[in-house]
């Protein structure tokens, strides 16, 4: 196998809001906000319209990006044996991802994410995580991690207690390891541990700007490339309408945005982006062509409702 994607397995639900909404309700836009009270989630969805409801989750979206470029991918991550469960495991059937995990009836139900997605297609997350933040050690297939060229996991995944040791399981059995951060929140919940993981575990790292510039404490974007530099590993930052560009050790490689493009909705855009880069990489495409790759996977999503294209 190619890739395997170790994720939190999250249906999404997206729901078009007006920036009311999220300062009625204490959102922080273009964040994620954990909830761990069930009803306090529930009552966020009442009276909310919803456009879509798909199978979600951070590194999912990239490992079905990876299937639809046609590469090899699997997946590992935590459902309950739930409608949406159910749901989720059809939605990575379809798109031709192994999924490797048998699900059973747990104490919380399958994750969610409400996508919020104001007029600006800024997008607003609240998640609550259900089974999948429960992750551990037993649920992760070391054979399948053997076998995986590379294992792409997320930030959103580590936490304190079982899910780090199920991340520590799955780094220690790997053949290379990629990691997104997954957004400002995680960074600055477990920054020592996420510089640790930079800098020691990870062969290739994906953030954005913001995040990597918070996870350093960088006061500008020159001292992000001399640190990304140091670390003579891939580390891979988008920037927005600045672009992208990857380090690895004094190699600087730089890629522009696609122009005249219709922006709806930009969930998705880093997880596609990711799946474009690692599709390149994997396939022994140049630095420079592997963030072409990314670059015009996430041009394609953004111009749509949904993260999955």
């Amino acid at each position: 196998m190619k890739i395997l994607g170790i994720g939190n397995a999250i249906v999404d639900v997206i729901c078009k809001v007006n920036d009311s909404f999220i300062k009625k309700n204490n959102l922080t836009k273009s964040t994620m906000k954990l909830f761990f009270d069930e009803n306090e989630f529930k009552n966020l969805l009442t009276n909310l319209k919803i456009e879509k409801t798909v199978s979600g989750g951070s590194v999912a979206n990239s490992i079905v990006g990876l299937s639809q470029l046609g590469d090899k991918v699997g997946f590992i991550g935590k459902v309950s044996d739930d409608e949406f469960g159910s749901k989720y495991e059809e939605g990575l059937n379809k798109e031709d991802v192994e999924y490797f995990y048998s699900k059973k009836k747990e104490e919380l139900p399958t994750g969610t994410c409400l996508i919020l997605v104001t007029p600006d297609s800024e997008r607003t997350m609240c998640t609550f995580l259900g089974t999948a933040g429960k992750i551990n050690e037993n649920d992760v297939n070391s054979n399948a991690i053997k076998k995986s060229e590379i294992i792409f996991l997320e930030g959103y995944l580590w936490d304190e207690g079982e899910p780090k040791k199920a991340f520590d399981k799955a780094i220690n059995n790997a053949n290379k390891v990629a990691m997104s951060l997954s957004d400002q929140f995680c960074v600055d919940r477990h920054k020592p541990h996420f510089l640790e993981l930079v800098k020691n575990k990870l062969d290739i790292t994906f953030a954005n700007e913001q995040e990597i510039t918070l996870l350093i404490e960088a006061k500008n974007f020159n001292e992000v490339i001399n640190f990304a530099k140091q670390q003579n590993k891939l580390v891979v930052v988008t920037r927005g309408d600045k672009g992208a560009v990857v380090i690895r050790g004094e190699e600087v490689i730089e890629s522009g945005i696609l122009p005249n493009l219709k922006i709806v909705d930009l969930t998705g855009a880093g997880d596609l982006f990711a799946a474009g880069f690692l599709h390149g990489y994997i396939n022994k495409l140049s630095l420079k062509e592997s963030l072409e790759k990314g670059t015009e996977m996430s041009s394609r999503v953004i111009q749509q409702i949904g993260a999955r294209l």
